[in-house]
């Protein structure tokens, strides 16, 4: 049975009403059908009696579903990010109060896409009168839009020969958005890396830039630079320090055509393009520079105004976390006419 049939079998178990037998009451039946068969081959049982017997036995089974939870005793609230990464993965939580005096053995199933990995069906106890948190994991491998509609519960009974369903409406929308671990990565150690790129900029671009302060001159600066003003009236000698250039326009390309839908060990070529994009865009607006977007492919898909500010790392990442490869070739003509119409200034 391949995974996608397995997906709607459990899917289709899992229905709104009614009542189902669980495994060890199948298997207990089993071994009353081979008693009674037995019986009726050695005993003489007739037809009526084996009914009768029958019926009693599955009426004092269901008997065991009065010491459960009935279906208003439970209430259900789920808690989840609103913006999951892809292949990272994450935990829904699910909120359970049970306000009954029987104790519930749940079997909860979510709505998930048949896309998405979860650690379903979850198995919980809720004590009477209670709340209690339950969480599963779940990992998205397709970026998109997704929405939960429902909570499919089972609810056992006592001695779990009997499972009672039900549907609890849950509505929740979330996003899968790229993985941002190289992101945060760059983010965390972000003062170090421009701290070393600062350095390294003051050596090979000695007095370009804005002016930023008179300091006291150390061995290796450059002698051009020394502020001799400064220098006879303090008798010690120092230099002039500027910072490298800041408030640069950005632009940053995204081909989404067909040679882009390559797949990778991990992924295809577009994830990895929007993982690096978001990347440069962090290390551009961290670094005070104005960043922009522009995503194509036999057409222009989307396009965000250069802007700075590390805020606008969410309006690039809410215009690109929904891209898709095109089936077509990518059209950089149509791409350098748009790009050169709504640019006011050089990327």
């Amino acid at each position: 049975m391949t995974k996608s049939l397995k997906n709607l079998w459990a899917r289709l178990l899992f229905r709104d009403r009614g009542i189902v037998p669980t495994k060890r009451f199948l298997i207990l039946f089993g071994i009353y059908g081979v008693v009674m068969i037995v019986l009726a081959a050695t005993a003489g049982m007739g037809w009526l009696q084996l009914i009768v017997t029958t019926v009693l036995l599955i009426a004092l089974s269901l008997i065991d579903q009065v010491a459960s939870p009935r279906r208003k005793d439970l209430t259900f609230k789920r808690e989840m990010p609103n913006e999951l990464e892809r292949d990272v993965t994450s935990e829904v939580t699910l909120a359970i109060t049970n306000t009954s005096s029987r104790t519930g053995s749940l079997i909860i199933k979510d709505d998930v896409h048949q896309s998405i990995h979860a650690a379903l069906p979850l198995k919980t106890y809720v004590p009477p009168q209670s709340r209690i948190t339950a969480s599963y994991e779940i990992t998205a491998p397709i970026r998109g839009d997704y929405h939960l509609e429902a909570l499919f519960v089972r609810i056992a009974s006592r001695f779990k020969l009997w499972e009672k369903q039900t549907a609890v409406q849950l509505s929740d929308s979330y996003k899968v958005i790229p993985d941002l671990t190289d992101t945060r990565h760059f983010l965390e150690n972000a003062q170090q890396f421009l701290l070393h790129e600062g350095i390294q900029v003051r050596k090979m671009h000695r007095g370009e830039g804005e002016f930023a302060q008179i300091r006291n001159y150390v061995v290796g600066d450059d002698p051009r630079k020394i502020n001799w003003r400064q220098t006879a009236k303090l008798r010690e000698l120092m230099t002039n320090e500027y910072e490298p250039e800041h408030g640069k326009h950005i632009t940053i390309l995204i081909d989404c055509g067909r040679m882009m839908g390559s797949e990778l060990s991990q992924g295809n070529r577009l994830e990895k393009a929007l993982e690096a994009a978001m990347t440069v865009a962090a290390a551009a607006l961290k670094n005070g520079d104005y960043v922009g977007l522009l995503a194509f492919g036999t057409r222009v898909q989307t396009h965000v105004p250069a802007a700075k500010g590390m805020d606008h790392m969410q309006t690039i990442l809410h215009a690109i976390y929904n891209l898709k490869v095109e089936a077509g070739e990518s059209n950089y003509a149509e791409m350098m006419t748009y790009l050169q119409t709504t640019q006011k200034k050089e990327a």
